[in-house]
């Protein structure tokens, strides 16, 4: 019997979350809505989304009491995109997401004292409740603790967390540089970073060498990322580090053992692993999902995500186009489409 991963549950949302969760409440909201106004920062972010899907004008807080309105750009159609402040009437202030109710609070307080004399809507995409005080919309009930793609290194928690580093904060090396020698020194020295957090972090948990620690050490102040550990695999050689495949059970051991409530990992094999034999929450950035009790044995896992995740790739025609381009040159790929063209002739 498959052993249950811990009771506490987290709940993670990405932005296509964001997305699909707007899109498919939006037919809730009254049809007569004249301006959809975001409250900063995240607020923007669901209001602009929701914008688009419904084409409505755009305004953040801070322009909407200054009566300045988003700009629209080119659209199908203008007509619901030409308001200005004395043309509206009913107006949707959206948040992200709403807890104690505090930002809904102090937006209601200022609209209140500019004294437009609109019918405003107040509304959040997530909340812990189906009803909060002072918002008039839900679109899905989202209990804590929950974290979002657009806030996750700007969070509190992670000072609780085990975080990967390659993948997560810097890109990962590529196979030229990954050669356990100087050009893998010069990648450690000079990774490019990927995500910046703006919180302190918990444990750094990598597979990278013991070896390599100074190296590390000396990226992460050159980031000036803060952190309170960083664990690393103490073995010889990456040749030995591939032969016993330690890369996801060294983290999962680790992580097991500490009290940290998350591990943030890059690469989707590997989180899935670390879920598996930790029996706690792991996050992958790779395809944006959260493995928990509910799917970290799921070998079928959110096969759309992992697509919707993957990076683009264009159709096969186009890539032997591409192909062929490039190893003939442009000028004898031409010579090949006009022979190509005189037979089908």
């Amino acid at each position: 019997m498959i052993p249950p991963l811990v009771e506490d549950t987290m709940h993670y949302r990405s932005i296509y979350d964001l997305n699909a969760t707007i899109a498919r409440h939006a037919s809730r909201l009254p049809a007569d809505i004249d301006l959809v106004v975001g409250i900063p920062r995240s607020g923007l972010l669901a209001a602009n989304l929701l914008s688009l899907l419904t084409n409505l004008p755009l305004a953040d807080l801070d322009g909407y009491l200054a009566g300045r309105l988003t700009s629209s750009g080119k659209t199908k159609s203008q007509a619901k995109l030409n308001v200005t402040m004395d043309s509206i009437r009913r107006v949707l202030i959206l948040d992200d997401s709403i807890n104690v109710g505090s930002a809904m609070q102090e937006a209601r307080a200022r609209i209140a004292a500019a004294g437009f004399g609109h019918e405003c809507i107040y509304a959040a995409v997530y909340g812990q409740r189906p009803e909060h005080e002072g918002c008039d919309f839900i679109f899905e009930v989202l209990p804590q603790p929950r974290i979002f793609q657009w806030n996750l290194m700007h969070h509190n928690f992670l000072a609780r967390a085990c975080i990967d580093i390659d993948g997560v904060l810097c890109q990962d090396p590529t196979e030229a540089e990954n050669d356990d020698g100087e050009r893998y020194v010069e990648f450690l020295l000079n990774a490019a970073p990927l995500h910046r957090p703006t919180k302190p972090l918990g444990t750094l948990v990598t597979s990278r060498l013991e070896k390599y620690r100074p190296q590390t050490e000396r990226w992460l102040a050159d980031q000036g990322i803060a952190y309170e550990k960083l664990v690393m695999l103490d073995l010889p050689s990456a040749e030995e580090r591939r032969r016993q495949g330690a890369h996801g059970s060294f983290k999962a051991e680790y992580y097991r053992r500490s009290d940290a409530i998350l591990f943030i990992e890059s690469e989707l094999p590997q989180a899935r692993k670390i879920a598996q034999m930790s029996k706690k929450p792991v996050l992958c950035l790779e395809t944006h999902t959260l493995f928990d009790r509910s799917n970290a044995f799921d070998e079928g896992l959110q096969v759309a995500r992992n697509l919707q995740a993957a990076p683009y790739r264009p159709p096969l025609a186009r890539q032997v186009k591409q192909a062929l381009k490039a190893s003939l040159g442009a000028s004898q790929y031409e010579k090949l489409k006009r022979f190509r063209a005189r037979l089908q002739f």
